[in-house]
């Protein structure tokens, strides 16, 4: 690492307090706005179609899920290469890592949008579509899909704009496409009539716009100059980008497979108990996609940091990287321990938002709010430390945090729990793994923490 590098780069020198919160707050909204494309849908959905429209939604948002997770493969380990190497002072390399990132998020984009196109039907099946929803799924997933090349675009390039320092940039960015998204839903839904399509539409455009002006902003990079050469893939690079966003993929597929998993059971135990099979799987996605916009504010914090610890652990700034680490944590905890006390006393409110149904769906979705995220605060430790462990290079115990949650607890939490409580065994299943996957993440960070400032590898 050169002394140079660090004088230039206010990564390296700034107040860690004062960075945080410049690079926090456009996250924060970034992460926010992401996570209401879908509540936007679904409330708009839920007042206009009703519940079975709202289910669909949930049908296909593992769909999305893995878009998700493909553009946060490229992006944050991208994201993740070029801040270790602007930290040792190595531009080139960093920048030959952002032309990559342009040329397999296209890729993926493009191979993504033929193979969820083809196999919708099957698909939807597979996570849960039952025959009344079914319909529903086809129209808002067809158009959906059509999206999925922009929506890659946004996420990949939002993650290596913020770890450029421009973190302003990410939130208009995505601001833009959220705005028109909100404009766009009531008009095609109430005016022109076009139910779960005109959703799927609104989103697509607002996706369109977001990527439109990341395309803009990509090639506008403040501490190297990008060329043109460097979009030939470098498989070196690649590999490197692959294995640094292994973690935040891993995450989200894991999640694709407890939704997944999830649907099925609350369509099965749903089934047999007095709710029905439709009920449980549109309550509980609004569970889910609440939960979401709350965490996105902790999960906006937790990734704003990424430059700040990849960059000064890469310089050797240790005290830096620590600091850094327990201010996220202890902050991404107090704000989901508010959640938790918002979704305890006012859920009935919450549901309210998206539509007003039957007294059996209102029992049902206050029950999922207050057992499936009765442990809720816990969930920013696996995620922070899964941010930190990537951030310094640690894609596998970054992984391991990751997964602890979705697969090692989740999915066999809900197995046993449903087969000895039915359709409440399913709820409890979040707090389980919640609580078992942050004592995993706890024992992590301690067996590793000594080590891991002992030298950089």
């Amino acid at each position: 690492m050169s002394e140079e590098a660090s004088i230039t780069n206010p990564l390296g020198t700034e107040k860690i307090g004062k960075l945080m919160i410049r690079y926090a707050i456009p996250s924060i909204i970034s992460f926010v706005v992401n996570s209401l494309y879908n509540m936007v849908d679904q409330i708009f959905i839920g007042q206009g179609v009703g519940y079975l429209g709202n289910a669909a939604t949930n049908v296909i948002m593992p769909l999305t899920t893995i878009m998700l997770a493909i553009g946060l493969l490229i992006g944050d380990g991208a994201a993740a290469f070029m801040s270790l190497n602007l930290g040792q002072g190595n531009r080139e390399t960093a920048a030959r890592s952002v032309g990559n990132m342009i040329s397999l998020t296209i890729f993926a984009g493009i191979i993504s949008l033929i193979f969820f196109e083809v196999l919708l039907g099957p698909l939807s099946s597979l996570f849960g579509a039952t025959e009344s929803i079914m319909p529903y799924a086809l129209d808002y997933g067809k158009i959906i899909v059509l999206g999925f090349p922009f929506f890659a675009v946004n996420i990949s390039f939002a993650s290596m704009i913020r770890a450029d320092g421009r973190p302003n940039e990410t939130m208009a960015g995505l601001l833009i496409g959220c705005v028109a998204n909100m404009i766009l839903d009531p008009l095609f839904i109430f005016v022109f009539h076009w139910g779960v399509q005109g959703a799927a539409w609104a989103t697509i455009i607002g996706q369109f716009l977001n990527t439109v002006y990341f395309v803009f902003c990509v090639f506008r990079f403040q501490t190297f100059k990008l060329k043109i050469k460097f979009l030939c893939p470098d498989i070196r690079i690649s590999r490197k980008i692959i294995t640094l966003g292994f973690s935040s993929f891993v995450t989200q597929i894991a999640a694709v497979f407890v939704i997944g998993v999830m649907n099925n059971l609350l369509v099965n135990y749903g089934g047999q108990s007095r709710y029905g099979s439709d009920i449980p799987l549109a309550a509980f996605g609004i569970t889910m996609k609440v939960c979401q916009l709350a965490f996105g504010v902790a999960l906006g914090i937790a990734t704003s940091v990424q430059p700040l610890l990849g960059y000064n652990y890469g310089s050797g700034q240790f005290d830096r990287v620590k600091k850094t680490f327990r201010i996220t944590m202890a902050v991404s905890i107090f704000i989901m321990c508010i959640a938790l006390v918002v979704f305890q006393i006012f859920p009935e409110n919450i549901i309210r938002l998206f539509g007003q149904e039957s007294e059996l769906y209102m029992e049902f979705a206050v029950l999922s709010f207050r057992i499936f995220l009765l442990a809720c605060f816990l969930q920013p430790v696996p995620s922070v430390a899964g941010i930190f462990f990537q951030s310094i290079g640690k894609p596998f115990l970054s992984a391991a945090c990751s997964m602890s949650r979705q697969i090692v607890f989740m999915i066999p939490a809900m197995l046993f729990l449903g087969d000895c409580f039915g359709i409440e065994g399913i709820l409890w299943a979040g707090p389980v793994a919640d609580t078992f996957s942050t004592l995993v993440s706890c024992m992590l960070l301690g067996l590793f923490w000594r080590k891991i400032f002992r030298k950089v590898s």
